[in-house]
Formats: C-alpha cells, sequence, structure tokens
C-alpha cells in the first residue's frame, strides 16, 4: 500500500491519522515471537514498531523527514490508547508503550476514525435584480436584494442606450461607505482570496467564517512598525517585561549580555526556562482553537513553498493583533537562537534547532480536542514557518491592493443615463434576500412573465407599426420567449387574426381543348400558320 499526499479539504487531520494507520497495519511485519517461555504468533516487538513507524512517517511527503524517534514512540502512546494496536494479553487503553521489547499485536480490526457529518444545506435560490447594482452586493455579502421585475417601457428605457439612442449624461456621487461596509469588503475578499490559494471549492469543514473578526485582518495590515511588527495600542496585552527582556537576551547572545546581568554557568538555560514556561502556561495557542483547522491544511501545500507562504501570511492575518505580535516575537527569537553557533548548547539529548520545535510548537498550534497528531502536524508547521518567518508575517500586498482598489472603485463617481436605470432614486446599495426554491419557481413563472405578457400585448396593439415590422418583432419574441408566446397565441389561426386580410385576387383566366376539358390549354405565340 503507498502512501499519498493529503491535499487541502475538510478533515484532513482525520484523513492523515487512517491513513497512517493503515500504511502501518500494512507495512509492519508480523512474526512468532517468544518470552517468558511462551510462544505469541503474528505479533511484533516495541522497539520493532518505532522503527518501522518511524521509517514510515520520515519517508511519507505528508510529514517529512524530520520526524523524531521521540514524536513516533509518542504516536505509538496513542495508538494503543486508541485500541489501534493492542499488548499480547489484549489489554489497551492506556498510554504506557515504551521503547523496550514488549509484545504487541493488532486487533482484528482497525478504529479509523468517522468523517464528521457535514449538515445539510438545501440549495436554495438567490436572485439579485439588475448588473448595476452588483457592486453593491460585493461590497457587503451580507446584504440582500428584493427581485425587481421590469415592465415594457422600463424594457425600453433600459436598453435605449445599446441601440444607439445615448442621452447626455451627468455625474452621481456613490452612496458613501460605512465603516461596517469595508470590514465586510475586507473580510469577504481576504476568505475569497485564502479559498483561491488553498485550491478548494468552498471552505466548508475548513474555516468557520464567524470566527473571522474584520477588524483584526484590518489592524494586522495598517499597524504595525518599521520592521512589520504589529504595535498594540492596549499596553495589558503584551508580553510581560521580564519575559519580553529574557526574549532578547537569548535572540542577541552574546551581545545582549552586560556586566550588570548575573552571569554563571547555566544562565543561558535558565532564562530559556523561563520563556519555556510561560509559554507553556497560555490557555490557547497563539494559532488559536478556531483556526486549527486551515492551518493543518496549509502543510498540505508545503512542497509549493510559495502557495505555502502566501497561504500563511493570509491565514496569519486572521489572528488577533495580540497573537500576531507575540507570533512575531516568538519567532524572529526561535530562528535566531537556532542559527546562533555562539550560544551554548541549551539541551545535552537534542539539538538546538530540534529544541526550538519541541518546546514551542505546542503552544503555537494545537486543536481543542487533542486530534492524535497534533504534535506531529504542529512540529512540520513551526519548522517551516521558523525557517521562513521573514516572508510569513509580512502582509501580503496583492491582498492589500486588492482591496484597497475595490474600495476606492466603490467611492468613485458613477455616471448616469437619463432614463437607462430602473429608478434614479434606487440607492447604490440596494438589498436582497434569500429564497426558498419554490418561491423562485414563483416568482419566474408570474413576476418575471407578466412584464413580459405585457410588452408582447403591447407589440400586437401597437398600430404605428407595420405588418411586416410586426411580424419581425412577433417572430424575435417567440424565438425569445416561447413559453409567454405561445400562451397568448397557441395556433397558428391566432396568428393570422392578428393581421387583416387581403383582397382576394381574380381567377386566372383558362382555356380548356375539347378533347380534355379539364386539360388547361397552352398558349401560343400566334395562332397563324
Amino acid at each position: 500500500m503507498e502512501h499519498k499526499i493529503i491535499g487541502p479539504g475538510p478533515y484532513r487531520a482525520t484523513k492523515l491519522w487512517n491513513e497512517t494507520i493503515e500504511l502501518f497495519r500494512a507495512r509492519m511485519p508480523l512474526r512468532r515471537h517468544r518470552i517468558h517461555f511462551k510462544t505469541y504468533d503474528n505479533c511484533f516487538a516495541a522497539l520493532e514498531a518505532i522503527d518501522c513507524l518511524h521509517n514510515l512517517l520520515r519517508d511519507n511527503q505528508n510529514f517529512g523527514p524530520d520526524v523524531t524517534r521521540h514524536q513516533t514512540i509518542q504516536l505509538l502512546k496513542k495508538f494503543k490508547k486508541n485500541h489501534v494496536i493492542e499488548d499480547v494479553k489484549g489489554r489497551w487503553g492506556h498510554e504506557d508503550f515504551e521503547d523496550n521489547g514488549y509484545l504487541y499485536r493488532f486487533p482484528p480490526t482497525s478504529p479509523l476514525k468517522p468523517y464528521p457529518k457535514r449538515p445539510h444545506y438545501r440549495a436554495d435560490v438567490i436572485r439579485f435584480p439588475d448588473w448595476s447594482e452588483y457592486e453593491a452586493v460585493t461590497s457587503n455579502p451580507h446584504t440582500s436584494m428584493k427581485p425587481i421585475v421590469m415592465n415594457s417601457e422600463m424594457w425600453y428605457k433600459r436598453h435605449s442606450i445599446a441601440i444607439g439612442e445615448v442621452p447626455a449624461c451627468r455625474l452621481v456621487q456613490r452612496r458613501a461607505l460605512t465603516d461596517a461596509n469595508v470590514e465586510d469588503l475586507w473580510k469577504t475578499m481576504t476568505l475569497t482570496h485564502l479559498q483561491k490559494i488553498l485550491g478548494l471549492h468552498s471552505m466548508d469543514g475548513v474555516l468557520d467564517s464567524k470566527y473571522v473578526n474584520p477588524k483584526h485582518i484590518i489592524y494586522n495590515v495598517y499597524n504595525t512598525n518599521k520592521q512589520g511588527v504589529v504595535v498594540l495600542e492596549e499596553k495589558s496585552k503584551e508580553l510581560p517585561h521580564w519575559v519580553l527582556s529574557a526574549m532578547k537576551c537569548l535572540a542577541n547572545w552574546p551581545s545582549s549580555t552586560d556586566l550588570n546581568r548575573p552571569m554563571y554557568l547555566g544562565f543561558e538555560k535558565d532564562v530559556f526556562k523561563t520563556i519555556a514556561d510561560y509559554h507553556s502556561e497560555m490557555k490557547e495557542p497563539l494559532l488559536t482553537f478556531q483556526l486549527f483547522d486551515v492551518f493543518v491544511n496549509i502543510l498540505g501545500l508545503l512542497q509549493k513553498k510559495q502557495v505555502a507562504v502566501e497561504a500563511l501570511q493570509v491565514c496569519c492575518l486572521l489572528l488577533p493583533p495580540e497573537n500576531r505580535r507575540k507570533l512575531q516575537l516568538l519567532m524572529r527569537m526561535m530562528a535566531k537562537i537556532s542559527l546562533n553557533r555562539e550560544i551554548p548548547p541549551l539541551c545535552e539529548s537534542v539539538g538546538t534547532r530540534m529544541l526550538m520545535v519541541q518546546t514551542f510548537s505546542r503552544c503555537i498550534l494545537c486543536s481543542r480536542d487533542e486530534v492524535d497528531l497534533d504534535e506531529l502536524l504542529a512540529s512540520r508547521l513551526v519548522t517551516f514557518m521558523m525557517d521562513n518567518y521573514q516572508e510569513i508575517l509580512k502582509v501580503p500586498v496583492s491582498l492589500q491592493t486588492a482591496v484597497e482598489d475595490h474600495v476606492a472603485h466603490l467611492r468613485r463617481v458613477q455616471i448616469k443615463y437619463p432614463g437607462s436605470d430602473l429608478d434614479t432614486t434606487i440607492p447604490t446599495h440596494s438589498f436582497c434576500r434569500q429564497i426558498s426554491a419554490d418561491e423562485f419557481e414563483y416568482q419566474k413563472v408570474n413576476n418575471a412573465q407578466e412584464p413580459l405578457a405585457t410588452l408582447l400585448e403591447e407589440i400586437i396593439m401597437n398600430k404605428k407599426l407595420s405588418t411586416k415590422d410586426k411580424k419581425k418583432k412577433l417572430k424575435q419574441f417567440q424565438k425569445s420567449y416561447p413559453e409567454v408566446y405561445r400562451k397568448r397565441l397557441p395556433t397558428p389561426e391566432c396568428e393570422a387574426a392578428l393581421f387583416p386580410e387581403k383582397a382576394k385576387l381574380k381567377p386566372q383566366l383558362m382555356f380548356f381543348t375539347l378533347k380534355n376539358p379539364f386539360q388547361p390549354f397552352h398558349r401560343t405565340r400566334s395562332f397563324r400558320m
């Protein structure tokens, strides 16, 4: 069984969990083992399971070669707790798996996780009355426009420009955009931009839009210092001074040390422990519980570095400003420490780079529901973010430019032609409402066909039209709206009754021969012989 890349989409963490279980069951060698003078068939030792699963995870592009043996052991502990494996005596449910020779086996069936049931939404129909009012909808997607039906006079006015009757125009100032309109525009365009980067048809099951606060997006874009770090207005949300001082000390080691600080053997380890303890006590990760699924989906794009960077740029804009600032400061410290060769080793058993990832990955990303692959997923994402933090924590220029240009467009003056609009009193920002499919069908039959029937009747009753022009217009109407035409003129006799009868021509004089009185006589040029 070959592994497959799990791309972005709903329930990606569950898909990865199930795929890992299936791969492990398919690849783990089973054989006979003897322990304590007793023989067990179709089983494996703990150390054999660790070696096999570790190699599988490192070779799997969904996880990568940075997976450690310690992370593999942690995953096998969760396997035993969730009855993916059991010991040879059939015991499971506890995370007491260790790197030793103890024997384990697979249960008869593999307990794959079911996918959450997505709520069924009926595909109702949303109708918009007019293209000229479309911009109002895009500026505020939560507003709605009621269906507007044109009568024949409106229809002629609407299409007067198309047939060449261009009257004098005037400039009309658009209705001013409120702060709420601008915020909704930022939210809508940001989510649309993210959905396009992820390559998804919908964000359902990936990100709930109700957790997206447009005020956070706007603040993160426009309130930054020269280094691009968010500047907070509320100082109470800042990092404590002693934590910030400790982070600066290690980030700039050894240039940050001076004679006023107590220097002793192991000083840098104590400073690091202070920083780690503070972040481990946070009640919620910096990337927030609500955004866990969307960040997990970005893991499927890490092979396309630039695409993953763009996706992370947008996702980090969704964070509360205080979270974004703490993330920026923490990532900068982690990157500097991992690249600093002058700083003494902070841990004897783990390298500095891996220590940064293992220490801070959980305070950056984890799930509220304790997803079983949290540690592996968070480690891989944090590693990528640490290596590319300068690009990831920049404001995405393309998104900012697109929103600002659209806002400026909506605020520009508009050219109006007298008589070319439905009603000059209709505001630029109209409203629509979502209607059911049954109501749509009713309106389509009644509201939409009534003005067309009126228009057909006016063509029929128009005495100024010549017979030729009237037939031409009726033919065009029949081609465009056959149902309305058939309802008014169901038979050819009804069509013929619309036009006066022409005077009957005199019968042509016919000559008959004597031999066959019913056969016409063909006239000759002359009777002369």
